[in-house]
């Protein structure tokens, strides 16, 4: 299983607009193949800081995502949006158990 955790930053007053688009992508992404997860979360102290989760199941998913349209044109979407600081790490671990 593959895990990017992260961060993306986008100008706070922005938030509003960019909420259609990261539906959008977060929508087509959990359809894809190979998903086991995939979210956005609005930083409860920095309100132009969205935490990044995905899972996939292995590294074709996670090829096949990056080829999709739908990310193709979420990245389409940075400049008008202000999103310019990414942070995101990719893991590499087992399938993981409860705790």
């Amino acid at each position: 299983m593959l895990l990017i955790i992260g961060t993306i930053r986008l100008p706070p007053d922005r938030l509003e607009q960019a909420k259609p688009a990261m539906l959008r992508m977060i929508s087509a992404s959990r359809a894809e193949q190979g998903c086991l997860g995939y979210s956005y979360a609005q930083d409860v102290l920095d309100a132009g800081l969205i935490h990044v989760s995905e899972a996939w199941s292995d590294r074709a998913a996670l090829e096949a995502h990056f080829k999709s349209a739908h990310i193709a044109q979420w990245r389409a979407s940075w400049a008008e949006l202000g999103i310019g600081d990414r942070k995101l790490t990719l893991f590499e671990t087992d399938s993981g158990a409860p705790t």
